[in-house]
Order: C-alpha cells, then structure tokens, then sequence
C-alpha cells in the first residue's frame, strides 16, 4: 500500500489512478527505482516517526542503526541512572517509550524478508532472520525498502 499523490489516502501499489480522487500515480519504476525507498536522515528518527506501525518493509540498516543507537542511549541512562541513584528508573522509562517502536521495525524487518511478523517471537531464529537480506523487489507486504529489484 502506498499513498495517494492528490489525496494522501492509501491506495494499492499498483494502482494506476487513486480511486478516491482520480489523481494519476507513479508506475511501479518510481517505487522500485535505485535509492527510491532508502531512508532519509537519522534511522533511529525514522523509526520514532513509524511508531506504532506494523506494515510494511524495514531494511536491515534502518532496524539495525536503530538498536545500535536504542543501546547507546540505554547505556547513557544506565549511567545517568547510576549517578544520580535512581535505580534504573530512567532506562526502564526509556526503555517503556522505546518499546512499541522496536516492536514494529522488528515486525517491518520480518516483512522485508518475506515472513510473518509472528516470527519475532522465536528466540534464536529471529535475529537470523533479522540480519538476512531483503527479499528482492515487491513481495507481500510491500516494495523493497532499499529501492532495488
């Protein structure tokens, strides 16, 4: 599903007017274009803006930079949180705003690769699958995040 260029309503990714407003659409090269679907700006940003959405493709960097950054920031809690004696409260609270994010480019990373959300919750198999390479071109749930066929 993308979003329609006249009316923003979310229309099919092969839609060649939007059905609601009649406004023409990009052909599928624009979505599959070298570079076209690769994120724009800081990852960790990214996945802050998706918040609680759980369509979709991730690329490995966009789920990968955001754990990177996610542990960096916990760790500078954990610090903070050690001088001044607050046992952890502001890491668990960070921790607590981070949560659904996480969640959901864990699930859009699944996605990228041609599988269920539902596999995020094997212990081992998931992060195997979470370092695997996108699926080329459009599967499922979408076109390919990196923008290449």
């Amino acid at each position: 599903m993308v979003f329609c260029r006249g009316c923003a309503k979310e229309i099919s990714t092969l839609a060649k007017a939007c059905p609601q407003c009649g406004a023409p659409q990009a052909s599928e090269q624009a979505f599959t274009a070298p570079n076209a679907g690769a994120a724009q700006g800081n990852p960790y940003i990214e996945v802050l803006k998706k918040y609680a959405v759980f369509s979709g493709r991730a690329s490995r960097r966009e789920y990968w930079m955001f754990i990177l950054i996610n542990v960096a920031i916990g760790i500078g809690f954990m610090v903070i949180d050690a001088l001044l004696g607050t046992k952890g409260i502001l890491n668990n609270i960070y921790s607590l705003a981070v949560f659904l994010p996480g969640l959901g480019a864990a699930i859009r990373r699944m996605h990228d690769t041609d599988r269920s959300g539902w596999w995020i919750l094997l212990p081992i198999v998931n992060i195997v699958f979470l370092a695997q390479d996108s699926t080329p071109g459009v599967n499922r749930f979408g076109p390919n995040p990196k923008g290449i066929n």
